[in-house]
């Protein structure tokens, strides 16, 4: 196969739907047409349960934090409500979450099992919405749950990751 590991693995858009490597579509609701990063994507038809938002990255070499904002909306002024702010912060291990509703922030939760993320390493992030809360999964282990404060889940319809890492695939 040519092509650089990147290239092999990268999702193409053809004709409005993702395609694999392999050329065959792709069932998904989140169309994402570059990524990079700082990563700005729309959710089509925004959260509900039973729906799940995938992240696969590598993590940078020598990483400060890296953070995944599921957003109703792109606006920056007035800035669009948090549902979950999710940051990884690698001095002090730490994968914390918050959201921000009316410009106001909410109470910060950290306490998790284990750190998950090694610095040159990949990592997925599975993003499960449930009636009452988030479910978060890293690697395929359920981290954490973090339960909605914003009530109409339809309206969290943009997803924005930045920091210290390449994203390989989104879902």
């Amino acid at each position: 196969m040519a092509g650089t590991v990147a290239e092999r693995d990268a999702l193409k858009i053809e004709d409005g739907h993702l395609n694999n490597s392999l050329g065959s579509p792709v069932q998904a609701d989140v169309y994402f047409p570059r990524l990079i990063v700082p990563f700005c994507g729309h959710i089509k038809g925004g959260m509900r349960p039973g729906k799940k938002i995938l992240v696969m990255g590598i993590v940078d070499l020598n990483p400060e934090s890296f953070g995944i904002s599921l957003t109703c909306g792109e606006s920056e002024d007035p800035p669009a409500d948090v549902a979950i702010e999710l940051k990884a912060v690698f001095p002090d291990r730490q994968f914390v979450r918050n959201s921000c509703i009316a410009g106001e922030w909410g109470e910060e939760q950290s306490s998790i099992p284990y750190f998950p993320f090694i610095p040159d390493q990949p990592f997925r992030v599975e993003i499960l919405c449930e009636h009452p809360r988030f479910r978060i999964f890293v690697d395929g282990h359920q981290l954490f749950d973090f339960y909605h404060r914003i009530e109409t889940l339809s309206a969290i319809d943009t997803i924005k990751i930045n920091g210290d890492l390449q994203l390989t695939k989104l879902g």
